[in-house]
């Protein structure tokens, strides 16, 4: 039953969220344009709700030249490719907000697990374990404000699992005012490479190359 008023939530505060946000849309749109050639929007494959595939949509943070389906960490020496006003859009993952049109149309959800590229196949079997392939991808969830991009990819797909167990109003609630803070204060965010929690290697980082 939830699942239905999730889902007209999502319709709704996307809607909200496309006219509200125009202004911030154009100014970023423009600062894009002007560093650096190439489209505002980056598209990419990625898993969808029961592993079914849609194009995410970004705005771009790195060159045009950047090697396409390869993890960020994966990359010989990242940062050549993040251009300046990319790391900035990445450090305050204002690079994401072109997927509230992913989430109006339906191919995602404001809050879920974050939706896996095509091939990381390591991360969509352990999702496999919890059951997290089968409920629609978010724009934010539980794995992104307990760690983000420094978690490794067993340990995400069990909070994601969490989440599926956990799923209500409440916890939507708690994910969505728990990414605010942690956007504000660029938690878990590690830029160009691979990030270390506890002294853990990531398997994941965030986004992928591609810009």
């Amino acid at each position: 039953m939830y699942l239905k008023i999730k889902r007209l939530i999502d319709i709704i505060l996307s809607l909200i969220g496309l006219i509200v946000l125009s202004p911030i849309f154009l100014i970023l749109i423009i600062a894009i344009k002007l560093e650096s050639k190439g489209p505002v929007l980056f598209k990419q494959k990625r898993i969808g709700i029961h592993k079914t595939q849609f194009d995410i949509l970004k705005f771009r943070t790195m060159r045009i030249d950047t090697p396409k389906d390869t993890p960020t960490h994966l990359l010989d020496n990242p940062k050549q490719y993040i251009t300046k006003m990319g790391r900035f859009l990445r450090r305050t993952s204002l690079d994401e907000l072109p997927q509230i049109w992913n989430i109006f149309i339906g191919q995602m959800s404001i809050i879920g697990p974050r939706p896996s590229l095509w091939n990381q196949y390591d991360l969509i079997a352990e999702r496999d374990k919890y059951g997290a392939n089968d409920v629609p991808p978010g724009l934010t969830g539980w794995a992104q404000i307990n760690g983000r991009d420094e978690l490794p990819i067993k340990v995400k797909a069990k909070l994601d699992g969490e989440y599926v167990e956990n799923i209500s109003f409440r916890m939507d609630v708690k994910c969505f005012f728990g990414t605010i803070v942690s956007v504000l204060k660029s938690d878990g965010v590690v830029e160009g490479g691979t990030g270390a929690k506890k002294k853990v290697t990531n398997t994941e980082v965030k986004g992928s190359s591609g810009k």
